[in-house]
């Protein structure tokens, strides 16, 4: 009877750990689609303002001087 319930306390055992498990991938489920949503939409920031620093750039003229150093560097 020793043995069956030693058995049954290495399966509840392993049952926590398996249900501990499950909780953790979905917390870092829930943590990796969070940050997916904002590199996304960082993404989409940085296009835009990309797109407004050429027309900037372009109605200023600043697209036609060189972007070399200066001698002294």
């Amino acid at each position: 009877m020793a043995e069956r319930d030693e058995l049954e306390a290495r399966c509840d055992a392993l049952e926590e750990t398996v249900a501990h498990h499950q909780q953790t991938i979905e917390e870092l489920n829930e943590t990796i689609t969070a940050q997916w949503r904002e590199i996304d939409a960082l993404k989409r920031h940085f296009a835009r303002l990309g797109e407004r620093l050429q027309e900037v750039e372009e109605a200023s003229g600043a697209g036609a001087v060189p972007s070399e150093k200066p001698p002294h560097y």
